[in-house]
């Protein structure tokens, strides 16, 4: 399996106390993930974020319906949390967020992502179209939590 990493970083207005609580609503990712893949949470209420919460997706990529299964494995606020797939599109998938105080009365969230795709070493040809297609997600998810993070009206 060949383990590939998808890293960004973002400086967010407010100290990791006044952001994380975003990220901390599981249900604030449907805002942050492109429409194109109609993305919806399908785990029912309100989700308790902890280690070992299970928030189960469902989404649709080039149209076929993806369903996808992740646990929280780390959560440590405001400073980070992990999620990992437990059932889902990728052979591995590792999410690390991350939110530090910049020292300026922001904060740096960066996410670092570990994936591997199934069936590899065959799935590597498929592997431009998956960086740009993260890209494109990821680029997104950027410019809405920035518009988000610094309007008044955040959901909590």
């Amino acid at each position: 399996m060949r383990i590939h990493v998808l890293h960004r970083e973002q400086l967010l207005p407010g100290a990791p106390e006044e952001v994380f609580p975003f990220f901390a609503d599981a249900h604030n990712l449907e805002a942050i993930t492109p429409p194109l893949l109609r993305f919806s949470i399908v785990t029912p209420g309100d989700i308790e974020m902890r280690v070992g919460a299970l928030i189960q997706y469902r989404l649709k990529l080039h149209g076929l319906p993806i369903s996808w299964l992740t646990s929280i494995q780390r959560w440590d606020p405001p400073y980070a949390f992990v999620d990992q797939q437990i059932k889902g599109p990728y052979a591995l998938w590792h999410h690390t967020h991350t939110f530090v105080d910049d020292g300026a009365g922001g904060t740096l969230m960066t996410d670092t992502v570990r994936y591997a795709l199934p069936l590899s070493p065959l799935s590597e040809i498929a592997m431009p179209l998956v960086r740009r297609d993260l890209a494109t997600i990821f680029d997104y998810r950027r410019d809405e939590v920035a518009r988000r993070i610094a309007a008044p009206a955040v959901r909590t």
